[in-house]
């Protein structure tokens, strides 16, 4: 019997089931896929995300893969352009963007050397039951048998589609309608920091990745869905030469190097975080529209949350349940302040947004400042100082 059971072992998974083994419980982890394996992703490591990373001693080990630095960010709209970066986060200021197949193996080898046993192909099928509570998992071997294992409390860091969460009941407690599409893909020949396109029902992310390639990727409006994936190579670079006109040249130097990688089903909810024997983290927990590119940053606060709200009490049934309140309360903390503005974003409307940093050109720590609030160095509160209101109050 394990002491944690964590199914799904990306972003999520891979860090909480290391941060519980750290702790000295016994974890079992469990994934569908055979790494090295790529998956739909924004990418990007916000400050944040990067201090963690640093935290867990993984930092030199991502920077080892040859991924590219960070250390500029660019946004630009109708009759705006401001360019800066975040403030530092336990020093850290520089950020990177990897590629899943490096990334994911980078997290999954922290949980091993953590002393996590990590199984791979292993597909879950279902939870096991005791009365009213979780005690364990079956699933599918590599070899295709049939096998359980049982444990004090099973995480499903599964993702959107989280089987954990379904075979739980895990109700949403927050759920909005879809906002967006996206599509991307990768470019060699085309050099960028990270840059922010912005127009009326458009939205263009540009991230330099490993590989000396960089990520392109465009947003449309949720209603665009059923015309762009009928027609998306012409929709895509059309939005690059409408929206990003210089970027668009630098494109036609350069050369795309991959398929169109993209999706419609981007859902936005919460979902009930714990119950007996059961918790979500990740993309399982919470869902948002990828186009803040807040999720992995995310998967890894909530990661580092959870296993800090259980600590040595995973085997008092008062005390944990007592932790896994405290989690969930957390998540409508900054976790939803962060939902609240990806979708605030996702609704493609610009215009209050470029407004506000009109006023702000010329006054670059303002400017670092409304990036820090995307990159998790500050707060949106923090963000709206009497020194920021005063400041637009006057122009």
């Amino acid at each position: 019997m394990y002491d944690v059971i964590v199914i799904g072992a990306r972003c999520a998974g891979s860090p909480t089931a290391m941060l519980f083994a750290r702790q000295g419980y016994r974890v079992l982890l469990l994934e569908k896929a055979k790494f090295p394996q790529d998956t739909l992703s924004s990418h990007y490591l916000h400050t944040q995300g990067v201090a963690l990373l640093n935290r867990w001693g993984l930092l030199d080990k991502l920077r080892a893969t040859g991924c590219q630095p960070i250390t500029r960010q660019v946004y630009e709209a109708a009759g705006v352009r401001v360019e800066g970066f975040s403030l530092p986060i336990d020093g850290l200021r520089t950020t990177y963007a990897p590629r899943r197949y490096v990334l994911d193996p980078v997290l999954a080898d922290g949980a091993v050397a953590a002393g996590v046993e990590f199984r791979q192909s292993c597909a879950v099928n279902d939870l096991v039951y005791e009365d009213d509570r979780v005690v364990g998992v079956r699933y599918t071997t590599p070899a295709g048998q049939q096998s359980t294992e049982r444990a004090r409390l099973v995480v499903g860091a599964d993702g959107m589609r989280s089987l954990v969460a379904r075979k739980a009941g895990a109700p949403y407690v927050i759920e909005h309608a879809r906002l967006t599409c996206v599509y991307y893909s990768y470019w060699a020949g085309v050099p960028a920091d990270f840059e922010l396109y912005e127009r009326p029902g458009r939205w263009v992310g540009v991230l330099p990745t490993n590989d000396d390639l960089t990520l392109l990727m465009t947003y449309f409006p949720q209603s665009d869905f059923g015309a762009v994936r009928k027609s998306v190579e012409p929709a895509y670079l059309d939005t690059f030469r409408t929206t990003a006109p210089e970027l668009y040249e630098r494109m036609r130097a350069g050369e795309r190097v991959e398929q169109m990688y993209g999706t419609g089903h981007q859902e936005n909810f919460f979902r009930k975080a714990y119950g007996p024997g059961w918790a979500l983290v990740g993309d399982a927990v919470t869902h948002k529209d990828s186009i803040t590119a807040r999720g992995i940053t995310e998967a890894f606060v909530q990661a580092q949350s959870l296993t800090d709200h259980i600590g040595p009490n995973l085997h008092d049934d008062r005390a944990l349940k007592s932790a896994l309140r405290r989690y969930e309360n957390e998540l409508g903390g900054e976790t939803l302040s962060h939902y609240q503005g990806a979708l605030n974003v996702a609704e493609l409307k610009p215009e209050g947004r470029t407004e506000m940093l009109r006023k702000l050109v010329g006054h670059q720590e303002q400017i670092d400042r409304y990036f820090s609030t995307l990159s998790g160095a500050i707060s949106i509160d923090d963000f709206y100082n009497e020194e920021l209101l005063t400041l637009l109050d006057q122009s």
